[in-house]
């Protein structure tokens, strides 16, 4: 039995490894592509692979929601989905990849700490603030971050609260994959047409068209389906856990991949909000898994 469950664990750890390291290296080559058709097109394409590849995998037909109250929630769950994906595209446009991600992870751990009640979570909250104002005197100078940059990672990460306050009304309607490819529809139906108007044929070209698949397969496909393998192998507090190490993990993809450089003081307000996320997850209660089978 216990040879069962460290293996369901070495199984749930490399799977969200994997998925950290395959989204921010997705959003990486995304950025790339955004001199050619730019962030909307970038996001046009992601998104519209994306539903394509999740239908084709979770064939959500099957358990389509019957009633109104139900549609809603998914539509306002794919709203959220769709702005998330649009402001964090917007933002990394400006400010480099890491800072966009540890500003974007204010959104849920906001979600987190608004929903304690214990006062010595205040510690996280400071910590994730002085992240945030480590990052304002980087807003003035000669190699400023871009102000606009830094309010649209802001605004993802309020999209991303949404996401999960939203996403756990649906999956008490659905399963995880099914909630997933119809969230990604919905995002896709609104966003898709804003890239396609914005960029018109640019989008369509074989220059560009392979690596919208990659984005779309990497950023949302393959990592959202290693989180639910994860999520059914490990308790969601070990998920958040690991999950705290992305920005790091996302500093690291846009050095390698992009050669962005971060000073100091960047990596150390990086640091700060990993270590509000970290402690916020830590000290969280309950353990139960996730996602149930």
């Amino acid at each position: 039995m216990s040879i069962v469950l460290n293996r369901n664990l070495v199984v749930a750890v490399v799977s969200v490894l994997l998925a950290m390291l395959t989204i921010q290296s997705g959003a990486s080559i995304a950025k790339q592509l955004f001199p050619l058709i730019g962030p909307e097109g970038t996001t046009a394409l992601r998104l519209g692979f994306s539903a394509l590849v999740l239908w084709l995998v979770f064939r959500p037909w099957r358990s389509l929601p019957t009633n109104r109250r139900d549609w809603n929630a998914i539509v306002t769950y794919g709203l959220c989905l769709g702005g998330m994906n649009i402001l964090f595209y917007l933002a990394i446009a400006r400010i480099p990849l890491g800072i966009g991600v540890a500003l974007e992870f204010t959104g849920p751990l906001a979600v987190a700490l608004l929903l304690s009640r214990r006062k010595r979570d205040l510690i996280w909250v400071a910590c994730a603030v002085a992240g945030i104002l480590l990052l304002l005197p980087d807003m003035r100078g000669t190699d400023a971050l871009d102000p606009i940059g830094v309010i649209l990672a802001l605004g993802a990460g309020a999209c991303w609260a949404g996401y999960i306050l939203f996403g756990k009304r649906t999956n008490a309607q659905a399963s995880g994959g099914i909630t997933v490819a119809l969230g990604m529809t919905v995002a896709a139906a609104f966003l898709v047409p804003i890239g396609a108007v914005s960029q018109g044929m640019a989008l369509l070209s074989w220059q560009v068209l392979p690596l919208g698949l990659l984005v779309g397969i990497l950023s949302s496909a393959l990592p959202y389906t290693l989180e639910m393998v994860a999520l059914r192998n490990m308790t969601s507090q070990n998920f958040s856990v690991f999950m705290s190490m992305e920005p790091a993990i996302a500093a690291l993809a846009g050095f390698v991949i992009l050669a962005e450089l971060l000073t100091l003081w960047q990596w150390l307000a990086i640091g700060l909000v990993i270590v509000a996320s970290l402690g916020s997850s830590l000290t969280s209660s309950g353990a139960k898994p996730a996602l149930e089978d």
